[in-house]
């Protein structure tokens, strides 16, 4: 952009700056409570079983939707857009949803695991697409193949007419698998970080200060905060 520009704010005194400042973080403080109580709301949605069990196409054989929890109780699934079918992606994902995944720090999942939460990727294209694509973008997060079954379909990102993306989140009680939350399109913007994340699961962060059904595990907050590389393994 050119050094000077005619588009520019309006120029003020200190004093009315601060007063505009003041007014707006008014606003912004409202937005978060708000905010706040949506996640509230949302960890009271009611979930549906999931009946048919799922297999999947991963590098590491094949999992089935239970696997993908890796022994924790809760599943983020992001559901990418790539597939045979869509011309210009048979080698290439969906850039929105690259930029998404691009938007989902490396070691995210680690933090999330804290929480006993796991992170994993689903999309149509065969595996060695997917495998392909994931190393050009170095990317470490589970990406697995629904190729050969019909999760996508069932889970209505695939139609007649388009591919579709979005998150879905999973509640594991035992070896039963339930579904508690999706969103899609401009719904997915808020996540790509921690607390975002946390906020979509049904326990949400999990801090005292949450307003959460009766039963739902607590801690204080900033005390399970850790560095990265401090997690107990058992969290690895």
């Amino acid at each position: 952009m050119p050094e000077s520009s005619q588009a520019l704010p309006q120029v003020v005194s200190e004093a009315e700056w601060r007063q505009a400042s003041a007014a707006l973080l008014a606003k912004e403080k409202a937005l978060t409570r708000a905010r706040d109580a949506l996640a509230a709301q949302r960890r009271r949605l009611p979930m549906v079983k999931i009946e048919k069990r799922y297999v999947f196409e991963g590098p590491d054989g094949q999992p089935t939707l239970l696997d993908l929890f890796a022994g924790r109780r809760q599943l983020l699934l992001y559901h990418f857009m790539f597939s045979p079918r869509v011309s210009g992606w048979p080698t290439a994902g969906c850039p929105g949803c690259s930029m998404f995944l691009d938007n989902i720090g490396q070691f995210t999942p680690v933090h999330l695991r804290a929480r006993d939460v796991s992170l994993a990727v689903v999309s149509r294209a065969p595996l060695a697409n997917i495998e392909a694509y994931r190393k050009r973008m170095s990317w470490p997060h589970r990406w697995v193949s629904s190729a050969n079954n019909t999760f996508n379909v069932d889970f209505g990102l695939t139609t007649a007419d388009e591919e579709g993306h979005g998150l879905s989140v999973f509640l594991r009680d035992g070896s039963d698998v339930f579904r508690t939350y999706f969103t899609a399109r401009r719904g997915t913007e808020a996540l790509g970080n921690v607390w975002g994340f946390l906020e979509a699961t049904p326990y949400g962060r999990q801090e005292s200060w949450e307003d959460s059904p009766s039963g739902w595990t607590q801690t204080p907050p900033y005390q399970w905060w850790r560095r990265h590389d401090e997690y107990e393994a058992q969290n690895a």
